[in-house]
């Protein structure tokens, strides 16, 4: 297995290949530097302002001082209206074949090419201030630097939105956000006017099922799936246009945080997302997604049972399967976050040859408005200058001035037609990679109504519920239970259960009313379809590695070194994290060798990690058993339905946490028992309890013990 110093030396070559040149002008060290203004002019004293004495006024003349606090005072920029809170990384996509017979677009046509990208993950309704692991949807938008121009893939980790119309989003963005009156609560949906707006916006159902569910809380930004959400058109070298949607596959599954879970998180590190992907890609376990496409030719626009161009509604991937056409590996993290996370700058009008629009009315509208947002945010028209969003193609045109302006444009005659440049910049035959928007006819009165063909707000909704595993849909029940209990207005939370989960599914909405208060609906407003769509259940996705996860070894003075050695090499050859926690930061004494404590039990939880091993050694596990934290440590992880394992004495602990339901093996015996992802024993060979502890891993939580007796956590 290469070495920590192997994936970052194979880091730094990949980059030579990948960054732009163009931005390396920009990046910037301080090493060996003498400390200058911005002008240049090297500065002798930044500890003290110049004064008329040493204990006299502070001199206007002292140039130094008002540059630099007139720059701090002006280092804020106004956050993003909603993904205000990011995080991001620098990679490259490369395609798996010549994709030609779908798209004319360059970056898809050399499986040897690797295009530069930028991708940047956020939380969609929290300030710049709140926490990674709150109930919300994730933005997922990639800038691809292609030599035809930047492309900007701008995306959720949900395939559907809440509304048709561009036009509600402000409505529905006013609803979501703080209130007015008291801004409260943060980074939350579970506030009247949401579901005030949502229960008066049939159309908002379906997406209110997937942020009901488990996906809203990803276990990383490493494991979740992210769409392009609209219907989008490919088109190819003969001007030919195909119905396309984007999908973006991890590597690693997709998995989730339980709700408790997430809530504790935000409390105990609520920057846990941020770090996860920086330590991942500083580690050198790059993530990775797949880029897949749902191709639908145009004569088949119609062939479905809902409207293709209705964003809140997906194509099953039963009807048009995914269709991978290449990967994007993250592999480098931003040298400043605020000249690049914060100064990136997404639009969904960035297009290049072979890529087009539809007539999507939420995307038509977002057209619109991703531009006029850089331009308040970024101070104006030159935001495209800046490092991160400089494209890798040559860039000319007759745009000149404004606030921000780096470009040094030479000659004269800023317009077109002109003679006094021969004609240029002049315009680029289609031939040449100029754009031409596909000739699509249309032909209709102007008209504020909305077509027929998006009046269905419940059949997919419908078909989320049912494609949903029990477990998940236990956990969508208590998510509403948790929203809609936080609601004031008992009439919202009836109309919500009456008029929207009633639609979906009868027994579904009653169970949501029997929890917040609401007297159950007497009969199923519309029947239920019964169809279903196994590729929407999270627990269909890939369970086979444990590449990345981050195990919890509990151990005190007197453990057994031969345990935690034996065990902590075959994890980490299968590519997991493995963290020694102890009660203290000191390094630990065995019955033969010494152990290095990464953390301690103060300072982290159970919510941190995937998976808890405790070993034996008969002082260790002894002292265990009177540490109230530790118990708690374990006692938690359980609940969570995480893996739970123990070798030799450790048993005895774990018979001390008095797991409910489990049997836990005597410690002296030999033999290994996993049940319900507890592992215990203690084996004559290592090999066989490694084993059973990589597969229950492998699994992410075992949800079969989730409604056993109440565990004290």
């Amino acid at each position: 297995m290469p070495s920590s110093d192997d994936k970052k030396n194979d880091r730094r070559s990949v980059d030579e290949n990948t960054k732009s040149k163009d931005l390396e002008q920009f990046r910037e060290s301080s090493d060996d530097a003498y400390l200058t203004s911005e002008q240049g002019v090297r500065v002798n004293h930044t500890d003290d302002s110049l004064k008329a004495g040493v204990r006299g006024p502070t001199i206007m003349e002292d140039f130094h001082f008002r540059e630099k606090m007139t720059h701090f005072d002006h280092e804020r920029i106004p956050e993003r209206v909603v993904h205000a809170r990011g995080s991001a990384a620098h990679g490259f996509f490369q395609p798996y074949e010549n994709a030609a017979k779908y798209s004319k677009a360059g970056f898809l046509q050399d499986p040897s090419k690797k295009t530069p990208v930028f991708v940047r993950i956020s939380t969609v309704v929290g300030s710049r201030g709140s926490a990674d692991t709150v109930r919300d949807v994730r933005g997922f938008s990639t800038k691809f630097y292609t030599e035809e121009g930047n492309y900007d893939l701008v995306g959720n980790n949900m395939p559907v939105f809440f509304i048709q119309d561009a036009i509600k989003f402000p409505d529905l963005v006013h609803a979501i956000k703080p209130e007015p009156d008291n801004e409260t609560p943060q980074a939350s949906a579970a506030h009247d006017t949401f579901w005030d707006f949502a229960s008066l916006t049939p159309e908002s159902t379906h997406m209110l099922m997937w942020v009901l569910s488990d996906r809203a809380l990803p276990r990383s930004l490493r494991m979740m799936e992210a769409f392009g959400v609209h219907t989008f058109r490919l088109i190819d070298a003969d001007g030919k246009s195909r119905f396309v949607k984007f999908h973006w596959k991890p590597a690693l599954g997709v998995h989730s945080l339980v709700w408790d879970e997430s809530q504790k998180l935000a409390g105990k590190d609520p920057d846990f997302s941020r770090k996860d992907l920086w330590e991942a890609i500083e580690n050198g376990d790059y993530p990775e997604f797949e880029l897949g496409i749902q191709v639908v030719e145009e004569d088949d626009e119609h062939s479905f049972d809902f409207d293709i161009l209705d964003d809140t509604k997906l194509i099953p991937e039963e009807e048009v399967p995914v269709t991978p056409i290449g990967k994007m590996t993250l592999n480098r993290n931003p040298d400043n976050f605020f000249a690049e996370t914060e100064q990136v700058a997404f639009q969904v009008g960035n297009v290049v040859p072979g890529i087009d629009f539809t007539n999507d009315p939420m995307l038509q509208g977002r057209l619109f408005s991703y531009l006029d947002t850089q331009l308040i945010r970024l101070g104006g028209p030159n935001f495209n200058e800046l490092p991160i969003n400089r494209p890798v193609a040559d860039v000319h045109n007759n745009q000149r001035d404004g606030y921000g302006r780096q470009k040094i444009n030479k000659g004269k005659g800023a317009y077109l037609p002109n003679s006094v440049r021969g004609g240029c910049p002049m315009h680029a035959p289609e031939n040449m990679g100029g754009y031409v928007h596909h000739a699509e006819k249309v032909d209709g009165h102007k008209i504020r109504e909305r077509s027929d063909s998006f009046k269905d707000h419940f059949s997919q909704a419908t078909l989320f519920w049912n494609s949903m595993s029990k477990p998940e849909k236990d956990h969508i029940v208590k998510a509403a239970h948790f929203e809609l209990g936080k609601v004031k207005d008992k009439e919202i939370r009836k109309r919500v259960i009456y008029e929207l989960f009633n639609h979906v599914d009868h027994a579904f909405a009653v169970q949501i009313a029997k929890g917040v208060g609401i007297d159950p609906p007497s009969s199923g407003a519309t029947k239920n379809h019964g169809k279903k769509s196994p590729a929407l259940s999270m627990e269909n996705t890939v369970k086979d590695s444990i590449k990345t996860r981050k195990i919890a070894v509990l151990a005190l003075e007197g453990y057994n070194h031969a345990h935690v050695s034996a065990v902590k090499s075959a994890l980490m050859k299968e590519g997991a994290q493995v963290k020694i926690i102890s009660e203290r930061g000191d390094p630990l004494q065995s019955d033969k060798d010494k152990l290095e404590v990464d953390m301690t039990l103060i300072t982290t939880g159970s919510i941190m990690f995937d998976a808890v091993f405790i070993p034996g050694g008969k002082d260790s596990a002894g002292a265990l058993k009177k540490n109230g934290t530790a118990v708690h440590f374990v006692n938690e992880a359980f609940k969570h339905c995480k893996p739970v394992a123990a070798m030799g004495e450790g048993v005895d602990f774990l018979k001390a946490c008095r797991l409910p339901g489990i049997q836990l093996p005597d410690s002296e015996k030999s033999g290994v028992t996993n049940e319900k992802g507890v592992v215990a024993g203690n084996p004559d060979n290592p090999d066989s309890f490694i084993k059973e502890f990589i597969r229950a891993i492998a699994q992410h939580r075992h949800w079969d013990r989730e409604h056993i007796d109440t565990v004290p956590a």
